[in-house]
């Protein structure tokens, strides 16, 4: 209570910084705001109005920032473009690796994954449910001219609806301050099926008006429920797949139970704050340095609740009632010194201190075993940044490692990235990471005997090599080479058939390469994204499919004398059949199985997007080819993907 008491403190009187444009290398080598898909160097293409649409005749669409947490500006994207289009989902980011469960809000089945790592400590667990939980990093800062609204509406299935309702003002042009809340809820086309979901943001920032002390912060509360039915009962998955039409009511397809749900929850407290005691001004060398210290309370807790114990996950200690609940509470702490020198670069020296406490309110004792409760301790890690910029060529520099506590840790990020010419940008990442698995597979306790566990794990370790090129011209294409050593995943046991976390003992190589080239013949598109995927696994416990596409052919045009945008089209989503992950509702995480492949089904969805004005309007026909290409289609086994659905939405933005 001590700690939330001092940061609500930091906010009420000290609140927010406005975050410095942070400049990045283009590819004419030139200096542009931002690194984001909305800044003005990607609001080229497919422009549908002009930015004469604020009320304020002296304020401009470039005014209306946005300010990343690692400070990257962009600024209020109004146009409508395909990446929009690929936008337009309850994550509000492109899923192209995802594989989206039948009802808005479950989960998603990741068909390709990112090793690139910054984070020491483990992570809290319950993955499958953390798809939409906000991290710190998601979180963005403003600075308007005027108060600025966006409303983001989309149907559901079968009840329900998703919103996510935002406001922001500038009291002055010093103070900023803005609130939103994203509310899903969804009654869903099978049993038990329900999700009801809620992410609350409040930030604030403030600068000085000589520029030298800045500070922002942010509360964010969320609760993300799901009912779960543990997917169809092997008896109906045959029935599913006829397509017969008493059972397109997906309501009579038996679920293996009715009577469990499990929810993720949590709440930060987040405080950023910086002393400029050098600026640029005082300096004829320009050079700057500023102290800078971040404090942040982030407090989570998973639940799983059942009314009576199911086979489905073996024997119970109880037969009814069941409730398993874990939590996790982390203080965070950090210190940085920034200094920057024309002939230097950027650099950055920072030392951080977590205080973790996660774990239960009992203890567990096996026949074998005793299970501690609770996991707490202090990590202290140290560490540094550097940038620097020589005409068109850049690199950058992170490291960090943790010096003291029970976690060993250390991770190194390098890049450099060179403009060839105004259109070509090259880079070339090397990244490696030592870390330790996730909380939930070093201590688990539940209701249901077979998961409960208390694993010494050795640390993750990974190395990744990726190079990306840049070009709107030829194409985007990035390629990235990856070693896993002591991957740790969850798998079902051979004998009994119940899910536990292991660690494998083999090497795994994975190769990526993504290519992404739009084509242009009038007013017509043709997008393609295609990627391919190459695992070594002498164990087979990492399983992603070898190719991955999504193309989309759509026309483009304005119409009624331009006072309307259109964009309609089609978008093919495909992937090869592949060992797909199993997903295990206890837990909220995907388990690895071999016994049957998923996959090789395309996905059809038709959509017409328009844009009034500053309104987005979305209508789509999605997977429509579903009643004429097969009921084979499935996001995780036993988990069917959606029937066919026509859904509607739309994102309005209101400048005062």
């Amino acid at each position: 209570m001590n700690k939330i008491i001092f940061i609500l403190f930091l906010l009420v009187f000290s609140v927010s910084a406005t975050a410095q444009i942070q400049k990045t290398v283009s590819k004419d080598g030139l200096q542009k705001i931002g690194n984001g898909n909305n800044s003005a160097a990607n609001m080229g293409s497919n422009k549908s109005t002009s930015n004469k649409i604020i009320k304020n005749d002296d304020a401009k669409i470039t005014d209306y920032l946005i300010v990343s947490q690692a400070n990257d500006t962009t600024y209020v994207d109004t146009t409508l473009t395909i990446k929009k289009e690929y936008k337009y989902n309850y994550l509000r980011k492109d899923n192209f690796n995802l594989m989206p469960f039948a009802n808005i809000g479950q989960s998603y089945n990741t068909l390709s994954y990112d090793f690139e790592n910054t984070n020491l400590l483990p992570g809290f667990g319950a993955q499958a449910r953390h798809f939409n939980y906000m991290e710190a990093d998601a979180i963005n800062y403003y600075h308007v001219p005027t108060p600025l609204t966006e409303l983001f509406y989309k149907t559901a299935f079968k009840q329900g609806q998703l919103l996510d309702a935002f406001f922001t003002v500038n009291t002055s042009k010093q103070f900023n301050a803005s609130i939103a809340y994203k509310g899903l809820r969804s009654l869903g086309n099978y049993q038990n099926a329900l999700t009801s979901t809620g992410n609350f943001r409040f930030t604030s920032s403030y600068q000085t008006k000589n520029k030298r002390y800045t500070v922002r912060g942010h509360f964010v509360a969320q609760d993300l429920m799901n009912q779960e039915n543990g997917g169809l009962k092997d008896s109906n998955v045959l029935l599913f797949e006829t397509g017969d039409k008493d059972l397109l009511d997906r309501g009579r397809l038996e679920v293996n139970f009715e009577d469990a749900e499990n929810i993720l929850k949590g709440k930060r407290y987040y405080l950023d704050h910086s002393y400029q005691f050098i600026k640029k001004e005082d300096s004829t060398s320009q050079n700057t340095l500023n102290v800078k210290h971040v404090i942040s309370l982030d407090r989570r807790a998973y639940k799983y609740e059942q009314l009576s114990a199911n086979s489905y996950f073996g024997e119970a200690f109880q037969a009814t009632t069941l409730k398993d609940s874990v939590s996790l509470e982390n203080f965070y702490n950090q210190l940085q010194v920034n200094y920057t020198n024309n002939t230097l670069g950027e650099l950055q020296f920072n030392v951080s201190n977590n205080h973790y406490n996660y774990g239960y309110d009992k203890i567990v004792i096996l026949e074998n075993q005793t299970l501690t409760n609770r996991l707490i301790g202090d990590i202290v890690t140290v560490g540094g940044k550097y940038k620097k910029q020589i005409g068109q060529f850049q690199v950058k520099g992170d490291l960090g490692v943790n010096v003291t506590g029970d976690f060993e840790g250390n991770y190194f990020k390098g890049e450099a990235a060179f403009a060839l010419n105004k259109d070509i940008l090259l880079s070339a990442q090397l990244n490696h990471s030592s870390k330790a698995p996730n909380y939930n597979v070093l201590l688990y306790q539940s209701n249901y005997i077979n998961y409960n566990w208390q694993n010494s794990f050795n640390n993750i370790k990974t190395q990744q090599v990726a190079f990306h090129v840049e070009s709107e011209k030829y194409l985007n294409l990035s390629i990235d080479a990856t070693t896993v050593n002591d991957y740790v995943y969850f798998k079902k046991s051979e004998a009994n058939g119940l899910v536990k976390p292991h660690q494998s003992n083999a090497s795994i190589s994975y190769l990526r390469l993504k290519a992404n080239k739009e084509f242009k013949v009038g007013n017509f598109r043709l997008n393609n994204t295609l990627m391919y995927q190459s695992v070594k696994d002498d164990n087979q416990v990492f399983n992603v499919p070898e190719i991955i596409t999504r193309n989309t052919l759509y026309y483009s045009k304005h119409v009624f004398k331009k006072a309307m945008y259109l964009q309609t089209g089609f978008t093919l989503n495909y992937f090869t059949e592949y060992n797909m992950n199993g997903y295990d509702p206890l837990l909220a995480e995907f388990y690895v199985q071999n016994d049957k492949k998923y996959g090789g089904f395309p996905r059809l969805d038709f959509f017409i997007n328009a844009k009034v004005r500053q309104t987005r309007i979305y209508l789509k026909a999605e997977h429509f080819n579903a009643p004429f290409t097969g009921y084979d289609y499935y996001s995780a086994p036993n988990h069917p993907y959606r029937d066919f659905a026509i859904r509607f939405g739309l994102v309005w933005n209101f400048f005062l």
